[in-house]
């Protein structure tokens, strides 16, 4: 047992090793598929983190609990609502979105959004008013002013979108259901590593799952470094 383990395993970093032109493929779906959703995702999000920062407005904290409930929807539950959406039944249908790349970037979109939001807002939390009140005071544009406080929020936001892209690129649940798991368009690691495993193939669900560690590890000390320089400005 122990050595069939250890061949896997041998066999597993053998496909990473040698550019096995397959497992490489699925490893460019997943990173081009979960970009994409977060560069969609980062500006809107980010926008009503700060709208929900430093403006006072109607249905304010009622917002503020929506993003915060949604935080906790599981990935197949998403995966479910758009798939009845994009479905031929749906109101979408006619688009023929479903079992695309476009649909998992839709997906993860969801997923992502009030992840984004809500550490985002966290952040510019962090940042008193007043910074945004006196460079406003002082003949900055809005925009200007804008620009400011998102410098001095720059390493809480850099984690929250390091946060947001580690969980859209190793979810399986919406991807599964509104990518379709079909090889070489919307097969992607994890979706890959679920096949796999299934059909007791574990060299390649151990490669993939070796290159999902080292993103984490990656992101992991990457926010840990943010985190560090945002607690020292």
């Amino acid at each position: 047992m122990q050595e069939s383990l250890t061949s896997t395993v041998y066999e597993a970093l053998a496909l990473l090793l040698s550019g096995d032109s397959q497992l490489w493929g699925i490893i460019g779906i997943s990173f081009s598929v979960s970009g994409v959703a977060i560069l969609m995702a980062v500006i809107p999000a980010m926008t009503v983190g700060f709208l929900l920062a430093f403006y006072d407005f109607y249905g304010r904290r009622l917002l503020i609990a929506i993003f915060n409930t949604l935080l906790s929807v599981p990935a197949v539950v998403i995966g479910l609502t758009f798939y009845l959406i994009l479905s031929r039944q749906g109101p979408l249908g006619d688009l023929r979105l479903l079992f695309t790349q476009s649909a998992m970037v839709i997906g993860q979109i969801a997923l992502c959004f009030p992840l984004l939001v809500a550490m985002s807002h966290t952040a510019f939390q962090s940042i008193e008013r007043r910074a945004w009140e006196t460079a406003i005071t002082l003949g900055h544009s809005s925009l200007g002013a804008l620009w400011l406080v998102i410098r001095e929020a720059r390493f809480a936001l850099l984690a929250a979108i390091l946060a947001a892209f580690g969980r859209i690129i190793a979810e399986v649940g919406a991807s599964m259901m509104l990518g379709g798991n079909i090889l070489h368009h919307t097969r992607n690691i994890p979706t890959a590593i679920a096949l796999e495993t299934s059909k007791g193939e574990f060299a390649q669900g151990i490669a993939l799952g070796i290159v999902l560690l080292l993103l984490a590890f990656v992101l992991n000390g990457l926010l840990h470094v943010f985190q560090g320089k945002g607690a020292l400005s």
